[in-house]
């Protein structure tokens, strides 16, 4: 990423990445962009993503170890898992089914 892009860019950047269908989390976007620290940081940024211009899928981002942490920063609690369910995500007690397997590593994906 451009050295003069602001974290937050940096993190939708790397969000409109994530294909449908697959998810990733706030720690592995923080990795990608150099800091590994920053997983709060990139929920921060999850949060207000909806005033972006562009549609940035903060969807396809979930906690470690899979579960819908962001639930609340959509329009209805809801609308978060209905946007992954859209895409064949099986969404089961707020956490992604075969989260393991859905895992989208931005840090081998944009080599």
């Amino acid at each position: 990423m451009p050295d003069h892009m602001d974290f937050f860019d940096q993190v939708y950047e790397v969000t409109k990445r994530i294909p449908p269908g697959r998810v990733t989390t706030y720690g592995a976007i923080a990795s990608c962009l150099g800091s590994p620290q920053a997983a709060r940081t990139v929920g921060w940024a999850m949060n207000v993503s909806h005033l972006q211009p562009g549609f940035v899928p903060a969807h396809r981002v979930v906690n470690r170890i899979g579960l819908l942490t962001g639930k609340h920063h959509f329009r209805h609690p809801g609308l978060m898992q209905e946007l992954l369910e859209s895409e064949g995500i099986i969404v089961i007690d707020d956490r992604v089914r075969d989260f393991a397997g859905l895992f989208w590593d931005p840090c081998k994906e944009l080599i």
